[in-house]
């Protein structure tokens, strides 16, 4: 008989290959894409989309450490962004809990915030808030649209979770004289731990995103959005795709540290699914 650890190990081999399938798969595409839909004009070696093995070249051959600069002003600012969004959304999903008559209008206000326009949010943000006004510092803007970006994931993950909490939990809670705080402190978080993890693993490539596209809005000298500014307008294409390259390789890191965080804090849901 076959012993149950060998057997989540057997299920978790196939995740694996086609993991690496389907980074091949990708590779495969990206290279086909290059050499067929984008073929430089005669006398000029330009192409919009390099190959893979060009972007790789230019990464190992510029290092690591010269993107470092770029990501390290971007990582903060999303991190902040990042911190401040969560921390404003988990805030008015406890108020729902609190108050129940409130959970129409931050509902709403949550799904306000999802359905604005970045690039008219972005633009009134820049006028807003300060500007960066040494070489180095953050951009506020990004860190407003990061924040933003969160929101709405964070709010409606947190509500889904808050109410999946056990009725006879709460009732026990209830009958030894437990307020609704009580109830909040006691049962509704644990409950929804795996819920407001999940969100906030989803938030982590959305911050980073809604942090480079504060970039894009000006007001900052230095980052991954205004570095894309500078490498497309120069015609750097392998440069350009070597720092998308790298964001989704940043963005994926931080998706996967909050998954293993959520492991380690939620072992039930963990040990459910394997």
């Amino acid at each position: 008989m076959t012993s149950a650890p060998a057997a989540r190990r057997a299920r978790r081999a196939p995740r694996g290959t086609a993991a690496i399938v389907g980074v091949v798969a990708l590779l495969g595409a990206w290279w086909l894409f290059s050499a067929t839909a984008f073929v430089p004009a005669p006398g000029t070696t330009f192409t919009p989309v390099p190959d893979p093995w060009t972007v790789f070249a230019t990464i190992a051959s510029d290092g690591l450490p010269a993107y470092w600069p770029v990501f390290q002003v971007t990582i903060s600012e999303a991190l902040l962004g990042f911190a401040w969004g969560n921390a404003i959304a988990l805030l008015l999903a406890s108020v729902v809990l609190l108050i129940p008559k409130a959970e129409t209008v931050v509902t709403q206000i949550a799904v306000v915030s999802y359905c604005l326009p970045v690039v008219a949010v972005g633009g009134i943000a820049v006028v807003v808030l300060p500007a960066a006004k040494r070489a180095g510092d953050l951009s506020a803007t990004a860190i407003f649209l990061a924040a933003l970006a969160v929101f709405f994931t964070t709010v409606v993950g947190a509500l889904v979770g808050f109410k999946a909490a056990d009725r006879a939990s709460l009732d026990v809670v209830r009958v030894y004289g437990g307020s609704r705080l009580t109830q909040l402190r006691k049962v509704r978080l644990i409950a929804a731990a795996p819920a407001i993890l999940n969100a906030l693993q989803i938030a982590v490539p959305t911050a980073f995103l809604g942090a480079i596209l504060g970039e894009y809005m000006g007001s900052i000298d230095q980052g991954v959005g205004i570095t894309l500014i500078k490498l497309q307008g120069d015609l750097d294409s392998p440069r350009v795709w070597a720092v998308f390259l790298l964001t989704a390789l940043v963005a994926l890191l931080g998706y996967a540290l909050l998954g293993l965080l959520s492991r380690i804090v939620t072992p039930w849901v963990a040990g459910a699914r394997s």
